[in-house]
């Protein structure tokens, strides 16, 4: 208090002081009223301090209730957190006592249900991806919702749970000597859904249309493959598809799909033939145009030949083929003798043999540029895959397959031209030769004949 009416008495001074000061600007107050305000503010000040006091007091009774309640709080959550510790302690070791009881009960179950649990998981995945699953799906899950039960929760598998996966396990044995049809959704190649009749023979293929299916375990679906294996094996799907009990020859693939997926992997012959590139196309070209060319030579041969049999047969020599073009010589000159006759005969043959023989040689050309050019071609893949090489290393093959297979298509292209061309030289060639032959053989003979004569007359002379 003593030091709050010090206060005051300065509070009062510098009022006083102001007062004086504000005076000597303004009008001076006098002394009574000064007293007056003095008194005023002192008994303001002493309200206002009671009034504070009388604040600090409520507050600090309803801090000390807070703090009170707060200690209460805390001793209780002691006093419950040691129950729980002791009531967890006790838990503990009675689940302890419980799990011995239950191993001592389950003895050889205990072992059965861990064989069911590895049985369950193994049998799973084996479902997952068997193509038996698209006819009866559902299976998978169960196992799997089984395993995971037994290992997680160490939940306990029922009887129906047991005699299921048995039932399963032997269904899969029987479905698997089978070879039945059955409707569900098929996914085109188009990328349609519909539903359609889908061939199952056994665990090995789903076919439907003639075309083979693949079946994905983890989505559940049917798709037909997009590329499609040789047309036989569509075939003999379809004719089994159609059949009512009799044997039809089918295609299996006994590992699920894989060998199936490595075939249809395999490139036609289409594919095979823009392997090799440019150079493949000419070798081709190359090759229509021989064809077309023997095939030409084989008809006109073919037609000459039959010509010169029935000329052979013949007294009366035409002019529509060559031996009776070649005959027709003796009987421009009659008196001739056997030197100019022959000579006769001989030109002739000669103007004959290149009418016979015409674009034999080109063919034989091509016989031997065709594995030239296929040469070409396999320098040409080489180069590509060396530079590959240089600028990818050998980390991946797949760089390289490109000109590896140019190589490889060019040369087949190659021997594959060069070979017909050679067999086909051979046997124009062999036929055009047969028809000098004859021509050469008849010309002879008619010089024999011109001898004979021109020797009796001069006998009889």
């Amino acid at each position: 208090m003593k030091f709050l009416n010090k206060n005051l008495l300065l509070v009062c001074l510098l009022s006083v002081v102001t007062g004086f000061a504000s005076a000597k600007e303004d009008t001076a107050l006098d002394l009574d009223a000064l007293l007056k305000q003095l008194e005023q503010g002192q008994f303001e000040q002493n309200k206002q301090n009671a009034q504070r006091e009388m604040e600090f007091a409520q507050k600090r009774s309803e801090q000390d209730a807070m703090l009170s309640q707060a200690k209460s709080t805390r001793n209780q959550a002691l006093a419950l957190s040691e129950k729980l510790e002791t009531q967890f302690e006790e838990n503990e070791f009675k689940l302890a006592d419980l799990n011995e009881a239950m191993n001592k009960r389950l003895g050889s179950l205990k072992e059965l249900f861990g064989v069911l649990q590895q049985v369950s998981g193994d049998t799973k995945s084996k479902f997952q991806n068997s193509i038996i699953s698209a006819q009866i799906p559902g299976r998978a899950e169960f196992l799997d919702n089984l395993a995971q039960s037994m290992g997680a929760s160490s939940k306990l598998a029922s009887i129906e749970e047991i005699e299921r996966v048995w039932f399963e396990m032997q269904r899969e044995m029987t479905e698997s000597g089978k070879v039945t049809t059955f409707t569900t959704d098929v996914i085109e190649a188009g990328g349609n859904k519909v539903s359609k009749e889908v061939l199952r023979v056994g665990p090995f293929a789903l076919a439907a249309e003639g075309k083979y299916l693949d079946y994905n375990g983890t989505t559940g679906s049917v798709a037909e493959l997009i590329r499609q294996p040789a047309g036989r094996y569509g075939d003999s799907a379809a004719a089994l598809q159609q059949s009512s009990g009799d044997l039809v020859e089918f295609g299996l693939d006994p590992t699920g799909g894989s060998i199936l997926k490595l075939l249809v992997q395999a490139p036609s012959l289409k594919e095979r033939v823009e392997q090799g590139g440019t150079v493949g196309y000419i070798i081709l070209s190359v090759g229509a145009v021989g064809l077309l060319i023997a095939l030409w030579r084989f008809i006109v041969l073919g037609i000459e030949g039959a010509k010169v049999n029935r000329q052979l047969k013949s007294s009366t020599f035409k002019t529509n083929n060559s031996l009776g073009r070649v005959m027709k010589a003796r009987d421009d000159y009659p008196e001739a003798d056997t030197e100019a006759l022959e000579l006769h005969l001989t030109e002739a043959i000669l103007g004959e043999v290149p009418k016979l023989g015409r674009f034999l040689q080109i063919i034989k050309v091509m016989s031997v540029v065709a594995p030239l050019m296929g040469l070409l071609g396999t320098v040409s893949g080489m180069i590509n895959t060396f530079q590959a090489i240089t600028l990818f290393g050998t980390g991946d093959p797949k760089l390289m397959a490109g000109g590896i297979s140019t190589a490889l298509v060019t040369t087949v292209l190659g021997l594959v031209v060069a070979i017909p061309m050679t067999l086909l030289y051979a046997m124009l060639n062999t036929r055009s030769k047969n028809i000098v032959y004859v021509l050469q053989e008849q010309a002879a003979g008619v010089i024999a004949e011109r001898a004979e004569a021109q020797n009796s007359s001069k006998a009889k002379a």
